[in-house]
């Protein structure tokens, strides 16, 4: 059975990168001839910049709350991670609506100096590098901060010890020791930039994942659009090369629980402040400032006599956004415990294998996942046709099955991640004692297994159910017609720029995504 939900993770990313050995010229003909060209320039460009700014501002913020102690410290520890609850397309619309041409700052700016003041283009590569920094640098900062914690603490003492100075044993201890971590957070965000199509359309950046989503909507021409995913795809396996160059040879590690961490040392006067600062700047500009204006606007809309469009509808929405989330929740979670499972019970190699495979789709781009699952839906559609079990209607963009069959596929992984991470909880020879008593293989996953895996099934559900509330290129590209969750919903106003309009089903989305960054924030700061 795992091999089985493997095949079905890999089927798709497969028909796709299959697909590329038989293209049609004029495809790439007339794509090349028009924007192709300059939409891969434009990934290139967004990819280096979102994946550097987000890789120094992480690496750096970790570094500061870990190694230094400053008035804050503790509250910016956790605070610096609420911008995972912010989905790019919120905060690009919100940088957008308060910094861009007809947003206050400018207003005010050009009252102040005339209104041919030079201000910088907002609507550009370089302002949706930003808002994608502000919301994605969390990704690096976690995974350096944990490797702070658990790996570089006792090499840096001993690097003092020896006589080492503070900057030398940074940058000779354990700057190497933390690489892997931050080429691992580096090369997420960056597959966090390549699955976006919403946020980069809002400045004006033309990616290769907008020409995907372009192509499609705008002619249905299925082929056309894959083959076009495959250059995405291309983008993550570099995206992925990167990161293994740049971890080199260093693994990651575990030091047996977690390490005392670094030996913080105690700033006064003006570094303490400027510490102060530097943490409180980002917070405000990536997470506190945004919500208390989508809140502030939320409210005026629903006072006013102007109201959010659809408002009537925003159960029907809500409870099609549950609906999704839920269907995934529990078809991932199932998945996920055979999968997880079955390298107890079954050839611990090719159970692996299948584990491994299973997780693919996590790195894999959404659109990428959404033409690839339209690829396999519509190849199984003209099996079934051959042999005389044809099914009726459109089956490639008309299903709900067919969009929660895409939302299994990408986020499979979190889900087995975590519950793989229950299971480790569960001994060998507790599983072994269960089946020489008698216990089927069913049997021990259900009355040994699952009991002592609780907690984090319930971390596999919340991981993969945020994941799949917030999701948006996928159901941009599969959605049922007429079905509208929240986040088609705000990418719907946002495009019309009606940001205040937006704002209502923006802060459902951030209240709900906020449940596990809050999981996060409690594990993060619990003592060693």
């Amino acid at each position: 059975m795992s091999v089985l939900i493997a095949a079905l993770v890999v089927i798709p990313v497969a028909m796709l990168a299959a697909s590329i050995l038989t293209p049609r010229s004029d495809v790439w003909s007339q794509q090349w001839a028009t924007r192709l060209p300059g939409e891969i320039v434009d990934t290139a460009l967004l990819l280096a910049g979102v994946g550097v700014c987000s890789t120094l501002l992480g690496t750096g913020l970790a570094w500061l709350v870990s190694a230094y102690r400053f008035p804050g410290v503790r509250v910016f520890g956790w605070m610096l991670i609420l911008p995972l609850a912010m989905p790019s397309y919120i905060l690009g619309f919100l940088t957008l609506a308060t910094l861009g041409p007809t947003g206050p700052v400018q207003d005010q700016w050009r009252s102040w100096f005339g209104t041919d003041a030079w201000f910088p283009d907002i609507e550009s590569i370089w302002g949706a590098t930003i808002a994608f920094t502000l919301v994605l640098y969390p990704y690096t900062y976690l995974l350096a901060r944990a490797a702070l914690r658990d790996q570089a603490g006792g090499a840096y003492f001993a690097a003092r010890i020896l006589g080492a100075g503070p900057t030398e044993a940074a940058r000779r201890v354990v700057l190497p020791l933390v690489r892997p971590a931050i080429a691992a957070g580096a090369a997420v965000v960056m597959m966090e930039t390549l699955t976006d199509f919403a946020t980069v359309q809002y400045f004006g950046v033309d990616t290769v994942s907008v020409g995907v989503f372009r192509i499609w909507r705008g002619t249905y021409d299925r082929d056309a659009a894959a083959e076009i995913a495959t250059v995405v795809l291309a983008f993550a396996l570099v995206a992925i090369a990167i990161e293994r160059i740049a971890r080199g040879r260093a693994r990651f590690g575990q030091s047996g629980g977690e390490g005392a961490g670094l030996e913080r040392r105690v700033l006064t006067g003006w570094r303490a402040v400027a510490a102060s600062v530097a943490c409180g700047a980002v917070v405000v500009a990536a997470f506190a400032g945004p919500v208390l204006q989508l809140v502030v606007w939320a409210v005026r809309e629903q006072t006013s006599d102007r109201g959010t469009p659809l408002v009537d509808s925003f159960p029907e929405y809500l409870s099609n956004s549950v609906q999704l989330m839920v269907i995934t929740v529990v078809v991932c979670l199932v998945a996920a415990v055979v999968v997880a499972n079955a390298q107890r019970f079954g050839s611990r190699r090719l159970t692996g294998v299948a584990a491994r495979a299973a997780a693919i789709g996590y790195a894999v781009p959404g659109p990428v996942v959404g033409m690839g699952v339209i690829l396999a839906v519509v190849g199984a559609d003209e099996l079934l046709e051959a042999i005389g079990l044809d099914l009726p209607g459109a089956v490639a963009t008309g299903s709900l099955v067919v969009l929660v069959y895409a939302y299994v596929v990408r986020f499979l992984a979190p889900g087995l991640g975590a519950v793989e991470s229950g299971l480790g909880q569960v001994s060998e020879e507790m599983t072994a004692s269960a089946r020489s008593l008698g216990a089927s293989s069913i049997g021990t996953i259900r009355r040994v297994h699952l009991p002592l895996s609780k907690a984090s099934l319930l971390s596999a559900a919340i991981l993969v159910g945020v994941d799949a509330l917030k999701e948006l290129p996928i159901v941009l590209l599969l959605r049922p017609f007429g079905f509208e969750t929240l986040p088609v919903w705000v990418y719907n106003l946002a495009s019309e720029s009606r940001y205040e309009q937006a704002a209502l089903p923006a802060l459902s989305i951030i209240l709900v995504a906020l449940i596990p960054v809050a999981l996060l924030s409690r594990r993060l700061e619990r003592p060693g």
